[in-house]
């Protein structure tokens, strides 16, 4: 689930899962960095010899995480054991989605099982599950006692359809599973450790055949409505909402998020050359600059919290604090209607301003943040 994982995409391929779209949301709040160490098909088990790895700053081998693993990166991931260590000790927030690997195999064998098998195979997992989360929420918080943890628990993939004796033991099966995670994080909580939990299972509920690969793939994964559902319960719990950003399709203007707020103006941005041209007002107004025009150079001096930037029409650079830095396509006089606009380099008047310029492809927007 961390990973983003969906059946038919390979190893090339971007994911754009609850990790991405946490991104997003962390945009519209202000700088944002994300680190996902998410591997395929890992078990609790896997996630406490990984973690104990990144408490210890030592690298560690894909097969001493988890036997057998089927993700690529596992030996990659392993070896940045310490650099996630560090990752971790200057993190906000971690996220953890553990425990479907675990509990999928009571798909294929609960059928089989009478009510007290079921039961009893369903604690022991919890017990597994429970002794190794420890572990991990001890070390993670050991390297960051300031960090909000956030642990979702576990939607239950199987739909009503698909075994309709089967489907109400699996969803109280899922549920008891929520009451583990919920009385865990009680505990930590009582003791001042800052963990929460993203109620994820009660989504899918009903709505497991749209929401998963399960029906078109036989696969557990989430879909794209699957892992928006995600993003969802966890921004709540980590910012206290969501916010629904738009697609900006091929053809149409791009998007621009500035603070938080879609850039509206009725001077769309234009491309040229693959840079974002924006009219140079707009953005001033937008980042609180200055700016001051110079008819006689064609050039425009913008300023803001100590750094200055001067974009000339036609030159194929800008200056940045009274440096030259190239520029893909230069200013330009963009005609709207009956008005004559000063087009600039968004990209590179906003970092020579000093701030942080983020742009996502999968929405075409790029997001601006001091």
């Amino acid at each position: 689930l961390t990973v983003g994982y969906e059946p038919g995409k390979g190893e090339k391929d971007v994911p754009y899962g609850f990790v991405d779209r946490l991104q997003e949301q962390g945009l519209l709040h202000g700088r944002t960095e994300t680190l996902n160490v998410g591997i395929a098909g890992l078990k609790s088990q896997g996630l406490q010899n990984f973690v104990e790895a990144v408490a210890a700053g030592q690298p560690i081998g894909a097969e001493a995480i988890q036997p057998n693993l089927p993700d690529p990166r596992t030996a990659q991931i392993g070896a940045a054991a310490p650099q996630t260590q560090a990752a971790v000790k200057a993190a906000d927030a971690i996220t953890v989605t553990i425990g479907g690997n675990d509990m999928s195999q009571l798909l294929e064998t609960g059928s089989q099982m009478t009510d007290q098998q079921l039961s009893d195979r369903v604690q022991e997992l919890f017990k597994l599950y429970s002794d190794s989360m420890k572990v991990v929420l001890d070390d993670l918080h050991g390297l960051n006692p300031d960090a909000l943890i956030v642990v979702a628990d576990q939607y239950q993939p199987m739909p009503e359809i698909a075994d309709k004796a089967l489907y109400p033991k699996l969803g109280q099966a899922a549920q008891a599973f929520t009451d583990v995670i919920d009385k865990m994080a009680a505990s930590y909580q009582s003791q001042g450790v800052n963990v929460k939990v993203a109620h994820v299972a009660k989504e899918f509920v009903g709505g497991e055949g749209t929401m998963t690969h399960i029906i078109a793939d036989r696969d557990i994964h989430p879909n794209q409505m699957g892992y928006e559902a995600m993003a969802k319960v966890f921004s709540e719990v980590i910012w206290g909402g969501y916010t629904k950003l738009a697609v900006h399709e091929a053809g149409a203007p791009m998007g621009i998020i500035v603070g938080g707020k879609e850039l509206n103006t009725p001077y769309k941005p234009v491309i040229k050359n693959g840079a974002n041209f924006v009219a140079i007002q707009d953005i001033v107004n937008a980042v609180g600059a200055t700016s001051k025009w110079d008819g006689k150079t064609s050039s425009a001096t913008i300023s803001y919290a100590g750094n200055t930037v001067v974009i000339t029409i036609g030159a194929s650079s800008v200056k940045v604090n009274g440096q030259p830095v190239a520029v893909g396509a230069p200013a330009f006089l963009n005609k709207v209607g009956k008005e004559s606009k000063t087009y600039v380099p968004l990209a590179a008047l906003a970092q020579g301003l000093g701030f942080d310029v983020q742009y996502v492809a999968k929405l075409r927007t790029a997001f601006i943040n001091p």
